[in-house]
């Protein structure tokens, strides 16, 4: 059984279930009931709401125990089986999330007044949450979480009650107004500092509110603490119509506000009242598609599969029989590939030719980037099959996430891995207003993490929500990395995340520091992948200055300016020859320290990136030959 602290501990988003309570009403149960009764005398309808929220996506299912303690059950006449409704609830819920997700037991508040504002004393309060507790415990929860308190005083006995017994995960979470305060006047400020004072692991807001109100004050609770934080909102306020409460938030305005909570900080998200299956599986969509998480390789088919326990196991294509790129990648063998330009119109003959020069003289490959600096172009996708089908080199796509929407990409990864195509560099993308068309719009539904996440799902046969997909892709995964990015801490975070996510190799941003790329790897080494330099020879100061200040990731160092600028005064030759040479020094300082080389072609000229290669063994026959002009 896994230890839920791992999953606190580690950078990727969980998400919990959604309302119990809704579904069961949905299906007919009537508020008049004890819900924590149904453990006993409907088991398999628990059991099947459960496994609602577990096809839906959720990590985390919390026990249908809400009420069960001794106070709220005593108003049923059920007191007496509070252990028994305890203890089947957990395993009840274990039988839906199976060894791999979490069980969390439920506890909410005792509807009782204790002191100060009640004759309940701490004591008697403690007592009866320690008796739900150990019932809990003795069917094996992972967790605890604490739903929906409003009293400080009464959470904090409840916590106690939890540590005096158990060395469980304890999920605190808090019931705020409109006004973001308790109904006790307990403001953000106070109860983060006294959940995190009482030793609370997760702390957070659940209930009462809809998504803004949660999401504000969220932003406030992150200040606070460094404890990680949980947001599990209701569905909207509820609203009456025709003397029935309608709670009015829709699937995809909660999955949106999910991705707010988490940039708020959230490290679990999920669902109160109103919220259904179908609210969870579009939070968890949004949250897979910007959290990087290990790839489960067998998972539970749905429908008739799912319902005889079946699993699905699905067996990934080698890395060695993917492509002959992702062969020499896996290997250790050096690769080199030169990134050429999509063409600006439908006419694609003359860059084709030009990338037959990169076949002849024994290139791996030709990088084709993805709409580069947002401008207008022939698809990268269209491009690439028209160079392996007419040239016979293979391509590295470049793809990114502006353009398309997860379902577009989804569906453009399949068509890709169908036409033939197997090597994938992924990359965010630059936004619109970086180029000619300002007023077009960026979709960005998820990064280059979310999606390595998601092509690495293609790979063993899943689709983002997890359905089996049939026949796995077969893509090699490579991802950016920048290591001259000005945070340097958050740029080598993000590529843990995306070595976690699935990556297998990395092209870095064209380097220019070959010291800071040492560093950089260095830095890297507990998570190192295979790092591709890029490398791009200058033909000019300006394209020098330009690269410096007007593209994202790139920094040209002052001396390689200052060469460029003495050597652009002389002449366009000059210019060039010097640009050669410095792509030549940096790709020979650092050939120890990287597994291949992508050279870009500076205005689509072929033959300035292959005299780069000229200084590595396998090309030295080709220094004297003279490349064939593409004009």
């Amino acid at each position: 059984m896994r230890d839920f602290r791992e999953i606190i501990e580690n950078d990727s988003v969980y998400v919990f279930d959604g309302a119990v309570g809704t579904r069961f009403y949905d299906k007919g149960v009537y508020i008049n009931k004890s819900y924590d009764e149904i453990n006993l005398t409907a088991p398999d309808l628990v059991r099947e709401v459960h496994e609602e929220y577990v096809n839906a996506g959720a990590d985390v299912i919390q026990t249908n125990t809400f009420g069960a303690t001794r106070h709220k059950l005593k108003q049923y006449g059920l007191e007496g089986q509070l252990h028994e409704i305890n203890v089947s609830a957990a395993k009840i819920a274990r039988q839906a999330a199976g060894d791999d997700l979490f069980v969390a037991g439920s506890i909410g508040p005792l509807d009782l007044r204790i002191e100060p504002y009640g004759p309940t004393s701490y004591e008697e309060a403690r007592e009866m949450f320690a008796e739900q507790v150990a019932a809990l415990l003795e069917g094996g929860v992972d967790l605890f979480v604490l739903e929906t308190f409003a009293d400080l005083s009464e959470i904090q006995q409840a916590i106690r009650a939890i540590k005096n017994l158990s060395s469980l995960p304890i999920v605190a979470q808090i019931q705020i107004q409109t006004d973001g305060k308790t109904v006790f006047g307990a403001t953000p400020e106070i109860f983060t500092a006294r959940l995190d004072e009482w030793g609370a692991d997760v702390i957070g807001l659940n209930c009462g509110v809809g998504p803004t109100h949660v999401l504000n004050e969220l932003e406030n609770m992150r200040r606070l603490t460094d404890k990680k934080l949980i947001a599990q909102p209701n569905a909207g306020l509820p609203r009456d119509v025709q003397g029935r409460q309608f709670y009015m938030c829709s699937p995809e305005y909660m999955s949106k506000f999910a991705k707010r909570f988490i940039k708020a900080g959230a490290k679990f998200v999920g669902g109160c009242c109103g919220t259904t299956p179908k609210h969870i599986k579009l939070i968890a969509d949004s949250v897979r598609a910007i959290s990087p998480r290990t790839t489960q390789v067998s998972v539970k088919a749905p429908a008739k599969a799912a319902e005889n326990k079946k699993t699905v196991e699905v067996e990934p294509v080698s890395p060695l029989d993917r492509s002959k790129w992702s062969r020499k990648v896996a290997q250790g063998e050096f690769v080199t590939s030169v990134e050429v330009l999509p063409p600006k119109g439908v006419q694609a003959a003359r860059t084709l030719k030009s990338i037959g020069l990169l076949k002849e003289a024994g290139v791996d490959a030709v990088n084709i980037p993805d709409g580069p600096r947002a401008q207008t172009r022939m698809s990268a996708q269209a491009t690439a099959i028209l160079v392996e089908q007419q040239v016979g080199i293979e391509a590295v796509l470049h793809y990114c996430c502006r353009d398309r929407n997860l379902l577009g990409m989804m569906s453009d990864l399949l068509g890709a891995a169908a036409l033939g195509l197997h090597n994938l560099l992924i990359i965010t993308g630059d936004p619109p207003k970086m180029g000619p068309y300002p007023d077009a719009t960026a979709v960005f539904d998820i990064d280059a993490i979310g999606l390595t996440n998601m092509v690495s799902k293609l790979n063993h046969g899943l689709d983002l929500g997890n359905n089996p997909i049939g026949e796995p892709t077969a893509f090699s995964i490579g991802v950016g990395v920048n290591p001259g990015a000005m945070n340097l801490d958050e740029e080598i975070r993000r590529f843990e995340w995306k070595v976690e996510a699935g990556a297998e190799y990395a092209i870095t941003q064209p380097v220019f520091d070959t010291g800071q790329l040492r560093e950089f790897i260095e830095r890297i080494e507990h998570v190192k992948i295979p790092i591709i330099a890029g490398i791009w020879p200058l033909v000019s100061f300006r394209n020098a200055d330009f690269l410096h200040n007007e593209v994202p990731g790139v920094r040209v160092t002052q001396n390689i300016l200052d060469r460029m600028r003495v050597a652009s005064e002389k002449s366009k030759e000059h210019a060039r020859e010097e640009g050669l040479q410095i792509a030549q020094e940096s790709l020979e300082e650092i050939s120890d320290v990287i597994a291949g080389v992508q050279v870009s072609a500076p205005f689509g000229k072929v033959k300035y990136a292959l005299r780069v290669f000229e200084i590595l063994p396998q090309f030295s026959k080709t220094k004297d030959k003279t490349v064939a002009s593409e004009s």
